[in-house]
């Protein structure tokens, strides 16, 4: 199989009401179309989740994966204000981001890693790459990558003003020309920019925000090529009490995100057989300002500025119709200037280099059979290196005109480095306290899994087992000064995950229940909790329902229930319910015209996502938007 059971999940273009792309990274990067192997893989299209817009600020490339199954999102304040992605029992630290064939890297926190300063209507919906796709395109993610594509452009805008309680309010405008070249047939320039801002007192006291994003791009595209040239700048301030720390204080952050980035994609080959290639180069920066309590400033701040510099490539290269070759490669640089970390580890360089052959064969006229095997190099200048050895078979049966099967037994080994926070700071004093002995963490998974598809129905299961070696945890103890210690943790993770999605004439549903089970060593006896690797809930199901109740009247509803693993530092319930509900009125006099009425946390929820940090509370809001 192309890739593992989230990757497969919904492969191509969100359900029809869902005005976004979503590519199938299976098609995307082999280049051999199902029919051509002689055995098509039904796909219906669908999405992760119900709604993909925020309540309480503006939308983000992240916002669509708060109740997305495949991932975990814990937030602080609102998703867009601080997101931690977890996939799999991982943790943050785990996930990596990936624009076009290029991994956003922060060198100094995985808290950072979702600073993606770029509007949603530039990248196509997120494929979530576990397993063997991990391993040959993440890049410093140990356990799962989320990864976005740029889309083409298209002629569209859209004008968007919204209000709702805690004094939110919202303002957003994005507009994007395509122009065809007359002198060249089949090309085209395309323009695209955008400007949001949003502004909040916050669900609970001391949990204001104020963003702002400004964002653009040019686009020259042709047939079987596209180049993109983007740049985006995004500041948000955002309080919270207990942000990072257990001691009842009304922390802040202010951070600043500039990104510029090139990207080059090209189909080449016979029309029968495409191959494809990518190219990706970037610079970003992040400026982060710290305050420990916003009431005394002076009594702990921290100022963080770092630079990535970063050239990736990847692709498919298919030398017949049986045999093809998948890569990836990336270089990156970076650099930190920070008035907290010490002992002069304060740059580093990255390099990663995945080659996986893929070998296809006709078993007969329904059923096919994909093999997998090839590997992966990481190394920096400041970390041994590690070979990787990956691999995956897979099997296809076609079960009549409108229904297929697919089976797949995979393994993969893919590793990471500690951030500067963790390794770079005072290993005995100050609220965080790192640990210089912190080694490459790797991550080995195996894993069974089946997707059957129908016209209008989709199931996709496995069941998976991790061994996380040398993960880097932030722990606590109550007999320490320190808010935090990190710590190394080797932590075996069983895991199943069962997702389903159906469509009706009016209505659209995606359910979903994962399973998780840790065992743990730290080695050591000075940890009472554990911020991150053992904040995981053994039990989460999830409920989507898209009802397009009239020509003008569309309701969506996405539910989340989880019952999280025990925890010292967590205040209240280990279980929790939320509800997010939007009613959209579309009136059929005014053309291009919508209400959007919303509310996240229905039920307000106060349930700690982060043990020790409070949970949101309930957020309404109305937003009017003009479409042309």
């Amino acid at each position: 199989m192309r890739h593992t059971i989230l990757s497969l999940l919904f492969c191509t273009l969100p359900f029809t009401a869902m005005a976004a792309e979503s590519v199938d990274s299976s098609n995307a990067n082999s280049g051999v179309d199902s029919n051509e192997k002689g055995v098509e893989k039904i796909t219906i299209e669908g999405a992760a989740t119900a709604n993909n817009k925020p309540v309480g600020t503006f939308n983000s490339p992240i916002s669509n994966l708060e109740y997305d199954p495949r991932v975990d999102l814990q937030s602080r304040n609102m998703a867009e204000a601080q997101a931690d992605v977890t996939i799999r029992g991982g943790i943050f630290e785990n996930t990596g981001f990936r624009i076009g064939s290029a991994t956003l890297i922060d060198p100094q926190t995985g808290h950072y890693f979702a600073e993606i300063p770029i509007a949603p209507e530039m990248l196509t919906k997120p494929s979530i790459f576990t397993g063997v796709d991990n391993a040959l395109y993440g890049v410093n993610s140990s356990v799962g990558t989320v990864s976005y594509g740029w889309r083409p452009i298209q002629t569209a805008g859209s004008v968007s003003v919204g209000i709702g309680n805690n004094n939110f309010n919202l303002q957003r405008v994005h507009g994007a020309v395509k122009h065809a070249l007359s002198d060249l047939p089949g090309w085209s320039v395309g323009v695209e920019g955008e400007y949001s801002r949003s502004e909040s007192d916050g669900t609970i006291a001391n949990g204001d925000h104020n963003f702002e994003r400004a964002s653009g791009r040019i686009q020259l595209a042709s047939n079987d090529s596209q180049t993109d040239v983007f740049y985006g700048f995004q500041q948000k301030f955002f309080g919270w009490p207990n942000l990072y720390t257990p001691f009842n204080v009304n922390e802040t952050e202010d951070i600043q995100t500039r990104l510029v980035m090139l990207n080059h994609k090209q189909r080449y080959g016979e029309e029968s057989m495409k191959n494809t290639f990518e190219v990706s180069a970037y610079y970003r920066e992040n400026d982060d300002h710290y305050v420990f309590s916003r009431e005394n400033p002076e009594a702990f701040q921290a100022f963080h500025e770092t630079k990535v510099k970063s050239l990736a490539f990847s692709g498919t290269h298919n030398v017949s119709q049986e045999f093809g070759i998948n890569y990836a490669a990336q270089l990156t640089a970076d650099d930190i200037t920070s008035t907290t970390l010490e002992n002069n580890f304060t740059s580093r360089d990255y390099y990663k280099i995945s080659l996986v052959p893929e070998y296809r064969t006709q078993l007969n006229s329904n059923e096919s059979l994909t093999v997998r095997l090839g590997g992966a190099f990481d190394d920096t200048n400041r970390d041994d290196d590690r070979l990787s050895f990956v691999g995956d078979i897979s099997w296809l049966t076609q079960a009549g005109s409108n229904a297929s099967r697919t089976l797949y037994l995979s393994y993969a080994e893919a590793t990471q480095v500690a951030g500067y926070t963790a390794v770079g700071g005072s290993t005995t004093s100050g609220l965080f306290r790192s640990n210089n002995q912190l080694q490459r963490e790797v991550s080995k998974n195996l894993e069974f899994g089946a997707s059957f598809d129908k016209s209008s129905f989709k199931v996709d299961t496995a069941v998976f087992y991790r061994w996380d070696n040398e993960l880097t945890d932030w722990t606590y103890s109550f007999d320490a000064t320190s808010a935090r210690s990190a710590n190394p943790v080797d932590i075996e993770t069983l895991g199943v995950e069962v997702i389903a999605i159906k469509r009706f004439d009016s209505a659209d549903v995606v359910a979903s229940y994962t399973y998780l089970d840790k065992s743990e060593d730290y080695r050591i006896d000075e940890v009472d909790a554990s911020f991150y690797a053992l904040n995981y809930p053994p039990h989460r199901a999830t409920l989507g329902l898209v009802w397009f109740a009239t020509d003008t009247v569309e309701v969506r509803i996405d539910n989340e229930w989880r019952k999280q693993e025990t925890n010292a530092l967590r205040n209240g319930d280990e279980s929790a319910f939320f509800s997010h509900v939007t009613f959209t009125y579309s009136p059929a006099q005014v053309e291009g015209l919508s209400l959007v009425l919303a509310v996240d946390n229905l039920w307000d929820e106060r349930f700690e996502e982060i043990p020790g940090t409070p949970g949101r509370g309930d957020q309404y809001s109305a937003t009017v938007t003009y479409f042309w």
